[in-house]
């Protein structure tokens, strides 16, 4: 049985999660959150709440053990065109925007011997 957690409108290029997501996706949920506790990244500790949820939301929904739990999917969509917008000033006047991205990040966990 797989199960889903998402996080969505994250502050953060979703180039930037899928190099977090691609060191995790197919570990074990237990090592990926271990790998994910150690990583400097600020995107990397969004991808841990996520991943927590996920375990909790497998444990207490369908009574799923957290040790035989693997990430299985694991990916960072592009969130809406109306990211957060500032401006710097530039010379002579003008301005030079600065785009805040939003992104989406989506983790699937499921049981190691089940197929897909």
């Amino acid at each position: 049985m797989d199960v889903k957690a998402t996080s969505k409108f994250v502050r953060g290029s979703h180039l930037k999660f899928r190099r977090i997501l691609d060191l995790i996706r197919g570990k074990d949920a237990q090592a990926a959150l271990n790998i994910l506790d150690n990583l400097p990244s600020p995107r990397a500790r969004t991808v841990y709440k996520t991943l927590h949820s996920a375990c909790a939301n497998a444990d207490h929904n369908n009574s799923l053990p957290i040790e035989s739990l693997v990430v299985k999917k694991a990916f960072a969509d592009k969130g809406p065109d109306k990211h957060m917008r500032r401006f710097r000033e530039r010379a002579r006047g003008r301005a030079f925007p600065i785009r805040k991205k939003i992104s989406h990040v989506t983790l699937v966990v499921g049981t190691k011997g089940e197929e897909d």
